[in-house]
């Protein structure tokens, strides 16, 4: 039998979607599970959108389009890009993908040389495909360690000493998964700084929830002096108007977007078309849903950080932004007698029916920061009662017997 490669064997994977299938196998043996796995609004897409995507079907929008996306959404992600962050977006800067997530790959493709030491600084815990395309584009991944005293953003001093000749990208993500950290004005200000001694880094901002930022005003890297020219803004659909399955994303760089283009042209050859004229809606039409979408997240934040504070054994920070709670359970794990978060999450799951995800799912444990687990609180308030009260439940069972 022929052999797979290498590096499609030790290609990394997003574990949102391998406990969504264990959930799925669960549910189908008729097990009652509370899902927080995954990472989507469970929200419709407001009609217009959907009404703009039946138009574009009816109007025969079925062919290819540039790789670069259709003028009309360049145009509308440019102004919508550059009045969030308050820089000059050109509209042959921005890039359509299908998605925001093949942007992650095509900016180390475009910044970094395979094997030959090129190093891509990222955030740990993160997005796990950030690891993984790093590793699989032969670069070298340079984790970044989180603090939860820093309200999981880094300290500045973590990065200056990460970087190094060797330093091609450096990502970051705000508001961020999976921790609902934000960085704040004033920690890009003391990045930027950091940078400028280090003018050969790119900056690449995973900025997929900048409109879900709820304390204080959602910032940007690129905003500040000298900053936009090398930084590349990646943002899209799916969050803001709960457009997960639609798969659009966009990025803008004056100088790699023709790069992205071709990369597009190599990969998907481009978005799809029905899908690219919705976005246009989404962008340009009312935006009444997605502001209301995002009230219900900060509701459902507030409801779930005060439901885990009150569990036994587990604390949980507010999050500046996302959907995401990572509340530390390294009390209720020694209380239950869990080795670490992934044997809590396995028992949790099966014991008590309740579906998260595990710190190490994100990355190497960052050493002294705990155990965590991570909940997507893009679910029901009633789903949120019920998940977090069966955990508490688990815990006070799980701690009577372990006593």
């Amino acid at each position: 039998m022929p052999a797979i490669s290498r590096r499609t064997a030790d290609l990394g994977t997003e574990n949102a979607f391998v406990v969504l299938a264990e959930v799925t196998a669960l549910l189908r043996q008729g097990r009652d599970v509370i899902s927080f796995c995954i990472g989507q609004p469970d929200f419709a897409t407001p009609a217009h959108i959907q009404d703009a995507a039946i138009e574009a079907i009816r109007d025969g929008r079925h062919g290819y389009t540039p790789s670069a996306g259709i003028d009309a959404l360049r145009e509308a992600a440019a102004h919508y890009l550059g009045r969030m962050r308050g820089v000059a977006v050109a509209p042959d800067e921005v890039v359509v993908g299908a998605g925001a997530k093949p942007f992650i790959a095509y900016s180390i493709l475009s910044t970094t040389d395979y094997g030959v030491g090129d190093e891509v600084i990222y955030p740990n815990p993160g997005f796990p495909i950030y690891e993984s395309q790093i590793k699989a584009h032969g670069a070298v991944p340079v984790p970044l360690p989180l603090r939860e005293a820093r309200n999981f953003a880094f300290d500045p001093a973590d990065l200056e000493a990460r970087l190094s000749p060797r330093t091609k990208l450096l990502i970051l993500n705000s508001p961020h998964n999976p921790t609902g950290g934000i960085l704040a004005r004033k920690d890009l200000e003391d990045i930027a700084a950091i940078l400028r001694r280090h003018p050969a880094v790119w900056v690449y901002a995973d900025e997929i929830y900048s409109r879900l930022c709820y304390e204080g005003e959602f910032a940007s890297i690129a905003s500040l002096p000298g900053m936009y020219e090398r930084t590349i803004i990646c943002d899209g659909a799916s969050k803001t108007w709960a457009m997960t399955g639609w798969r659009l994303g966009f990025a803008s760089n004056p100088v790699l977007a023709p790069q992205f283009v071709r990369w597009v042209t190599n990969t998907d050859s481009c978005a799809s078309q029905i899908t690219q004229w919705a976005a246009v809606q989404a962008i340009n039409g009312p935006q009444d849903e997605a502001e209301a979408m995002r009230a219900s997240f900060i509701e459902r934040r507030d409801l779930i950080v005060r439901l885990l504070n009150d569990a036994p054994g587990v604390t949980c920070k507010t999050p500046g932004g996302a959907f995401y709670a990572w509340p530390n359970v390294t009390e209720a794990c020694r209380m239950i007698g869990a080795a670490d978060s992934e044997e809590f999450r396995k028992r949790l799951l099966h014991e008590a029916g309740v579906a998260v995800l595990a710190d190490i799912h994100f990355g190497a444990r960052v050493p002294g920061e705990g155990q965590h687990v991570r909940f997507s609180y893009a679910a029901s308030p009633q789903a949120i009662e019920a998940g977090v009260a069966r955990m508490a439940d688990f815990i006070r069972k799980n701690t009577r017997r372990a006593a």
